[in-house]
Order: C-alpha cells, then structure tokens, then sequence
C-alpha cells in the first residue's frame, strides 16, 4: 500500500507591519551621530524616516558646499517641529541657529527635554503655529525651512510655502514632506522650483529652492 507523502511544513504568516510610530529617532550624522531620542506616542505624529534623513541632509550638504555632511553656520527653522527630527539633525551638523516650533504643549515639553540631553545650544524652542513662525522672520535670513506639515492639513501647505520662500535667502533650501508630489507649476506660484525629489512609501520628499537660483 503506498506511504502518504507528508505535508509540507505550513510557512509562518509575515509579520505585519504596524502603524504604531517609532518610540524613538536617531539622528544620523554630526556631533550627536547615533543618538537617540524619545518619540511620544501621539496620533498623527509621523517622524521622517531615517533613510528619508540621510538623503536630505546629503542634499544640503552639496549646496553647503562643505566635506563630511555638515552645515556650518546655517540659520534653519523646524515650522512643524513635532519630534524635532529635522531641526536637531540640521544642529548636530553644525547649523549655528535652529528654531523648533511646535504647537502641541507635549511634544514642546519633549522638545526642550532633547535640547537639555544634548546640550544644544545652538537650538530655540518656541511654542507656536509655524506658518506665524515663518512669517516673523526676516526676509532673506535663512539657508534651510523645514516644512513638515500633518498631512491630513492641508489647508498648512500653500501659506506655509509663501512664508518659507520670503524667508528664503539666496542659495538657501526649503525641504517640503507632503502626501502628494507637488508640481513645477504649483511651486512656481511660491516662486520656488523643484531641486531633488524622492518617494519613500507614503512619503513625497522635495528640496526646493528660490526660482532665481534655478535648478543646477
């Protein structure tokens, strides 16, 4: 009588992936290389990836202009700080002034602990709505915005962009994180213009810079 083959060991079903936030971000480069900082656990806060990081800050690099990744003497602004991922790496590379502003009264209280573990003098929290932020600045003063937006706000992206591009000094950088890719002709009514792009998932990463200093 023929043997019955044996069943064929079941595989075990992937791992789903969850849609938790990380708990925590590491900064990626600079004085604080490798170190990692706490994430609260809030709906709708979504850190910018690490691979997304690393890309970024290679991009302003090349326009900084300077070996080893770094951003010496940069005046940055964080508008939608949230977990400060952007501002904090943008201070660990040696941007000599960085404004976290972040509306949220928890995530402010987290902010100012970071600054505290690292020391970061260089780092100004302001409690705030960052599209007011941005235009309380002065005109031509700064080399990179970070704009970060909740992505479920859209009503943020076009005030917060005409704030950036007046803020904007020659050869500076505006990072754009966004649901969607945003146009040439969109961004041209901010008078800015689209410099590198990535996708990354759910992610839309543009660097954008002032349309006089064109795309090369």
């Amino acid at each position: 009588m023929p043997q019955k083959k044996a069943a064929a060991p079941s595989r075990p079903a992937p791992a789903k992936r969850s849609s938790k936030p990380p708990n925590e971000v590491r900064i990626i480069g600079g004085q604080w290389k490798r170190t990692r900082l706490a994430v609260a656990d809030k709906p709708g806060l979504r850190p910018t990836p690490d691979r997304v990081r690393e890309t970024l800050f290679n991009w302003l690099a090349s326009l900084a202009g300077v070996g080893g990744g770094g951003l010496p003497g940069w005046h940055c602004i964080d508008a939608f700080a949230g977990t400060g991922a952007l501002g904090l790496e943008a201070a660990s590379r040696g941007a000599a002034n960085v404004v976290l502003c972040e509306q949220d009264a928890a995530l402010v209280a987290q902010l100012q602990a970071a600054k505290t573990k690292l020391s970061a003098e260089a780092v100004h929290i302001e409690r705030g709505n960052g599209v007011t932020a941005l235009e309380r600045v002065t005109a031509g003063s700064l080399h990179a915005v970070f704009l970060d937006p909740p992505f479920e706000s859209v009503a943020l992206y076009e005030p917060s962009l005409r704030a950036a591009a007046r803020a904007l000094r020659a050869g500076g950088a505006v990072y754009l994180e966004a649901p969607r890719r945003w146009t040439d002709e969109e961004l041209a009514a901010f008078g800015l213009v689209g410099f590198r792009y990535l996708k990354a998932g759910a992610v839309h990463a543009h660097l954008l810079r002032l349309a006089a200093d064109g795309t090369a």
